[in-house]
């Protein structure tokens, strides 16, 4: 198969996948992968791979076909294609939440400068880099791959890139308990998806609504929550997103639970444990035993609460991440001191101390702790958190943990 025709091919796929035919797609992009000799092709449709199977949640063939893209880009030793092929691996390993991988090859991207592509990619790059530190609970990094994403963003006027930074933020605020922060970014999303995204995938809108949602469920706006998790959710079963739907099942789950109705909660859970572990999302798989937990204390079955606990814990031990480990010592923590057990009471406690010293969740003015409750937060453009009612009584001294003069608040 030659250059023109392969082309031709890979456009035909395209149209396809854009009219939701997704296997008559696959079927036309796998077909140009056996027959074409033209390695640029090949990366192409590689590519085209690699995107539909990280939106059905294949995520462990989209690691057999971003590794393939790599090895093709390597054959025809070019940057650009080298730099676009190792930012798909980091965004595979991203969403098989082996975060630490994301991270060396979001940095082997941003090493590569000089060539045009980079210079077009480096804020998917800072994106996927801020996710993966987010995955491991380093905050700080976090925000400043954010920020640093924004920024490119902004300057290149790249208004999709700018949504789906602004619905991370609003993860990132979820985490750190500033929900007023948590729901700005994503409504900030959804106005740009109505301004700007006429010609957008719907998949946008989709996951602006499930961050709004996420949200409103923390400010105990619940109706606000479902309205927007439906709204999710249909577009979502439409795409065939297996991977937003896990998420909107979790999110509708920790809504009854909210709401005390444990019979409606359970098989929500079970349906998004199901998908996120088909897909193998370990970290919505913690945040399900998350909440399956919360269900049973709400009955005060606190044997099966701690055995739920235990799961999350194995899964938060085996991705990195501090502060799923910090909510389950949390948790046991109030289980022990409940049942007189002192001893498992003690361990409880002093590792919930190591975790919040970790994560470093703490004001580096007042000392007292940061994302314990719903607080306002304010970020420097040196990316330490403080309490916002702590800066404004710091007049234009500086950021108060590095000494930076700059007090000028950035995006984040």
């Amino acid at each position: 198969m030659g250059q023109d025709q392969t082309k031709q091919q890979i456009e035909k796929g395209l149209r396809l996948y854009q009219s939701n035919q997704t296997e008559k797609a696959l079927h036309v992009w796998t077909k140009v992968l056996e027959k074409t000799s033209d390695p640029g092709g090949k990366f192409r449709v590689l590519g085209c791979l690699i995107t539909a199977h990280s939106e059905m949640g294949k995520y462990k063939d989209m690691l057999k076909y971003a590794l393939d893209q790599i090895d093709t880009a390597r054959e025809m030793e070019d940057p650009d294609y080298l730099t676009e092929g190792y930012l798909n691996l980091a965004r595979s390993n991203e969403k098989l939440c082996d975060f630490q991988k994301t991270v060396s090859y979001c940095k082997t991207c941003l090493n590569m400068q000089g060539t045009t592509v980079s210079l077009q990619l480096n804020g998917q790059v800072c994106l996927s880099m801020g996710n993966a530190f987010l995955g491991l609970s380093v905050f700080q990094k976090a925000l400043e791959s954010y920020e640093k994403a924004l920024r490119y963003a902004h300057n290149n006027d790249d208004k999709m890139l700018e949504c789906r930074v602004c619905c991370s933020l609003g993860n990132i605020y979820v985490q750190l308990k500033d929900y007023e922060k948590a729901l700005f970014f994503p409504c900030k999303a959804a106005e740009l998806v109505n301004d700007y995204g006429k010609g957008w995938s719907l998949k946008y809108r989709a996951m602006s609504q499930y961050h709004m949602s996420v949200a409103y469920r923390k400010l105990e706006r619940l109706p606000d929550a479902m309205e927007c998790c439906e709204e999710s959710m249909k577009i979502a079963l439409q795409h065939g997103d297996r991977p937003l739907q896990a998420l909107c099942l979790l999110n509708f789950a920790d809504i009854h639970r909210c709401r005390r109705d444990v019979d409606k909660a359970f098989p929500r859970y079970e349906s998004a444990l199901g998908i996120m572990t088909e897909i193998g999302n370990r970290l919505g798989q913690i945040y399900v035993y998350l909440g399956v937990a919360k269900c049973w204390l709400l009955q005060k079955e606190f044997d099966k609460a701690l055995d739920s606990l235990q799961r999350a814990q194995d899964l938060a031990d085996a991705i990195g991440n501090k502060l799923c480990t910090l909510k389950v010592h949390c948790l046991c923590e109030g289980i022990y001191r409940s049942r007189g057990q002192q001893e498992e009471l003690r361990e409880q406690v002093v590792k919930f101390l190591q975790c919040v010293e970790e994560l470093e969740l703490y004001c580096g003015m007042c000392g007292e702790s940061i994302g314990d409750r719903d607080q306002k937060l304010q970020a420097l453009p040196c990316s330490h958190i403080f309490h916002l009612k702590c800066l404004e009584t710091n007049g234009t001294k500086g950021c108060p943990k590095c000494f930076k003069s700059s007090m000028k608040p950035g995006f984040v």
